[in-house]
């Protein structure tokens, strides 16, 4: 009987223990997500801090948060001596959303660190010879007579001479010409068998020799990079202090978008952060214009697209002079930004002020209806390109422009974008670029947070009339051009005043 009492007694504490032992690890596991779910929430709070975006008031909310969610798992698990299943599932799950929220948050800083402070021009410089032509590579053409040009943008040209020079390890014979038109001329002549040139003057090329980009070949590509000195700077909170000018241009390429190219959307941005006002001016890229800037005979006449081949400090330097404003910062995107964010977003909403038929050159022919157009990222970019079969031209495609920047405001704010919201940041990350910092970008969102200010906004476009004229870029050639008109371009200039000035502009409509 004794031993028998024993055994039970072994049997029940070895029961207890199993016990025990399954209570601690039940524990232990509730202790587990307790911790990790408050080593997610401290890093989540220091991706917070570190895109610096959200006011003081709001981080501390979000703090308060984090920690309420932290003290309901807390009582779930620490202060209960039962299994708290329910407590850890809701641990798991919150810990899940967190860092999910984490990751966004470090890509959106990715996304605007690789999209800001953006001061650098690429020149792409090619090699190219007759399409008939054996050389292969530029070793093959290595003793060949190349065709130069120092009259435009001859800085580049002198370096690439020099590094093909020093790559071949050789020197190069070339033949100075009068212009990029009479490069492609002298090489169709057969005067020069190769030509080095920038790829950014193609256009004016094709323009000059017909058939020109069909008949040649490039055998060799080189980038060359420059660092620009703009003038943005300023401190870190000087976009919500002080009136700004920022220059957006679409350029004419589907490369990157740091390349020089022609600028076919020419926007400025005239914006007032403490009167919350944005005037926003478009110029017809025909425009005949005075051209400034570092690479261009001060002064010279010529179409305002012309002027982004230059580099876009031209662009800005030109249109500043124009409406005689300041103009230190620039967003650019080119023709691939258009299609591949308009594709993300599933598509865009465009309203349409007349019926028209796009052709072949915009890209793609698109059948366009009064009234709101559906449109892929292919349609899109058709519709704000094309000008020929429109009744007036670049003013209405300017038009256009605006419209499918509304319509993709529109669809970015809508709720149903967060599912996207990953995408949508790969994607600009690689087809946007400005000079403006990312600490100037983050107080400008950040102080927008803080007031919650209601802005006003008003469009106006640059009139005139068609004409044709002699081209800076384009000297011996009558090309298409549009005359601004004098009395429209001092009222925009007033506006401008009116706007830098701190004065309230009439016809504004509400922008939020």
């Amino acid at each position: 009987m004794a031993k028998r009492r024993r055994t039970a007694d072994t049997a029940g504490m070895m029961s207890k223990k199993g016990g025990y032992s399954k209570r601690a690890g039940r524990n232990r596991l509730g202790s587990f997500f307790l911790g990790l779910q408050a080593v997610v929430s401290i890093i989540l709070m220091i991706v917070l801090l570190m895109l610096n975006m959200l006011p003081l008031k709001y981080l501390a909310m979000a703090a308060l948060i984090l920690f309420f969610l932290w003290c309901i798992t807390f009582t779930s698990q620490a202060a209960r001596r039962k299994r708290g299943t329910t407590g850890k599932v809701y641990s798991l799950l919150v810990t899940c959303v967190l860092l999910a929220g984490t990751y966004y948050l470090a890509e959106t800083n990715n996304m605007i660190a690789s999209i800001t402070g953006g001061n650098t021009r690429v020149d792409k410089m090619a090699v190219a010879v007759m399409a008939d032509n054996s050389a292969e590579t530029i070793e093959d053409a290595m003793d060949y007579n190349f065709g130069v040009q120092f009259q435009q943008g001859g800085d580049n040209i002198q370096t690439a001479v020099t590094n093909l020079q020093e790559e071949l390890g050789t020197d190069l014979t070339v033949t100075e010409c009068e212009s990029v038109q009479d490069q492609a001329a002298q090489l169709f002549a057969g005067n020069v068998e190769a030509i080095i040139y920038n790829e950014a003057y193609t256009d004016l090329m094709d323009e000059a020799v017909e058939g020109f980009s069909e008949n040649t070949r490039i055998i060799y590509e080189m980038d060359i990079k420059t660092e620009l000195n703009l003038g943005g700077g300023g401190s870190d909170d000087s976009l919500t202090k002080e009136p700004f000018t920022v220059y957006i241009s679409g350029i004419d390429t589907y490369g990157e978008v740091s390349e020089t190219s022609r600028s076919d959307v020419n926007i400025i941005a005239v914006v007032n952060p403490t009167t919350h006002q944005i005037l926003l001016v478009t110029t017809p890229r025909d425009s005949y214009v005075p051209l400034y800037g570092p690479d261009v005979d001060q002064g010279a006449m010529d179409k305002l697209t012309h002027a982004g081949v230059y580099g876009i400090e031209t662009s800005m330097e030109t249109l500043g002079a124009l409406y005689e404003t300041d103009i230190n910062y620039y967003v650019r995107l080119n023709f691939t930004s258009l299609i591949d964010i308009v594709d993300i977003l599933g598509g865009v909403d465009v309203y349409s002020e007349y019926d028209f038929t796009t052709g072949p050159e915009a890209g793609c022919v698109v059948e366009v209806h009064e009234g709101i157009n559906h449109f892929n990222g292919e349609q899109a970019l058709a519709f704000s390109r094309e000008r020929h079969n429109l009744d007036d031209g670049d003013n209405q495609r300017g038009k256009n422009q605006q419209a499918v920047i509304t319509g993709l405001l529109k669809k970015v704010i809508s709720p149903t974008m967060l599912l996207r919201a990953g995408s949508i940041m790969n994607q600009v990350s690689k087809d946007v670029e400005m000079n403006v910092t990312q600490d100037q970008l983050s107080a400008l969102i950040r102080n927008q947070l803080s007031t919650n200010a209601k802005w006003t906004i008003q469009s106006v476009a640059l009139t005139g009339e068609g004409g044709r004229d002699y081209c800076y870029s384009a000297s011996d050639q009558l090309l298409y051009v549009y005359y601004p008109d004098d009395t429209e371009l001092a009222n925009i200039i007033n506006l401008t005043n009116v706007v830098e000035e701190g004065d309230t502009l009439t016809g504004g409509e509400a922008l939020n």
